[in-house]
C-alpha cells in the first residue's frame, strides 16, 4: 500500500490517499474507526481490483474537518473526492460510516455512482433495535462490538501494541478523540440524519453486506437497506461481526467478484 495527498478544489481540503493494487477501480471509504493498520480488506481487494481508499478529514493526515459541518457537507466532499480522483466507473465501496456516506452519495449523484457496495453501512434508525453508542465506549470494549471473534480483533486493533500499556493507551485515545470528533458530526448522538427517506432514489446496483453477528449495528438493519434500494442483493456473512471486511475479508471480496 502507498499514500499520496490530493488538495480538492474548490475547497481547499488536503486529503490522504491510500492506494493498493490493479484493475479495476474501486473506490473505498472507511468507517468510523478509520483504516486498520495493515487494513485486511485493502489487503484482499487489492488482489483483483485498484483500490483507492481516502482517509476522511479527521483521519490520519487528512485534513479540513472544520470545513465539514453536517451530512450534506460531508456527502459533497466525497463527491469532490471522486471527481478529483478521475476514476473509471469505479465500485464504490463504504463500511459503516463510510456506508452511509457511499449511499448519500449515490442518492444525491444518481449517475454518478453505478457501482456500490454497503458492508454492514450505517444512517438508519429502528427504534425496536437501537444502534450502540460507539461514542459511550472504552477501548477495550470496542473489539467485542467490532468482531465477532474478539481476541483477534483486539489485536488487529493494537496492531502488536498493548491496550494495558499506559503510553500506548494515551496515543491511542488521542488518535481515536479526533476521529469521533469528525464521525459525530453524522453519528452522534444516533446515526440517523434522514437517509432512509433518501435510499429510494439510488439507481445504482447495490451489494449490502452484513455479518451475522454484528453487535453493533444488528443484522436486521440489512434488511432494511435491502428493502429501501430498488437494485439491491443483501449477502450474509456467517461468523463475522461489524467489521465484516476485517474480519471476512476473502468472504467480502468473493461476494463482490461474483455481483459485480
Amino acid at each position: 500500500m502507498k499514500s499520496r495527498f490530493l488538495t480538492l478544489k474548490p475547497s481547499g481540503i488536503r486529503i490522504q490517499v491510500v492506494e493498493a493494487g490493479k484493475g479495476r477501480d474501486l473506490l473505498y471509504f472507511h468507517g468510523a474507526g478509520g483504516h486498520m493498520p495493515a487494513d485486511p480488506l485493502i489487503a484482499a481487494l487489492a488482489t483483483k481490483y485498484r483500490v483507492v481508499a481516502p482517509l476522511l478529514p479527521g483521519y490520519g493526515q487528512s485534513t479540513g474537518e472544520d470545513e465539514l459541518r453536517d451530512m450534506l457537507d460531508i456527502t459533497l466532499h466525497g463527491l469532490d473526492v471522486l471527481e478529483a480522483l478521475k476514476l473509471k466507473k469505479p465500485i464504490v465501496v463504504g463500511h459503516s460510516m463510510g456506508g452511509m456516506i457511499a449511499a448519500e452519495m449515490a442518492a444525491i449523484a444518481r449517475t454518478e455512482v453505478a457501482k456500490l457496495c454497503l458492508l454492514a453501512p450505517a444512517g438508519l434508525w429502528l427504534d425496536d433495535h437501537p444502534i450502540v453508542d460507539i461514542f459511550s465506549k472504552l477501548p477495550y470494549e470496542l473489539p467485542g462490538l467490532l468482531f465477532h471473534d474478539a481476541e483477534a480483533g483486539g489485536r488487529l486493533l493494537a496492531s502488536g501494541g498493548d491496550m494495558n500499556d499506559p503510553e500506548f493507551l494515551k496515543q491511542f485515545l488521542v488518535m481515536n478523540a479526533r476521529r469521533l470528533g469528525m464521525a459525530g458530526k453524522i453519528l452522534f448522538p444516533i446515526p440517523d440524519r434522514g437517509l432512509g427517506q433518501r435510499l429510494r432514489r439510488i439507481a445504482a446496483r447495490t451489494l449490502i453486506v452484513w455479518g451475522t453477528e454484528d453487535a453493533l449495528i444488528p443484522p436486521v438493519y440489512g434488511h432494511a437497506f435491502k428493502k429501501a434500494i430498488s437494485k439491491s442483493k443483501l449477502v450474509k456473512v456467517a461468523k463475522a461481526g461489524h467489521a465484516v471486511g476485517q474480519e471476512k475479508p476473502a468472504a467480502v471480496l468473493k461476494a463482490i467478484r461474483e455481483f459485480f
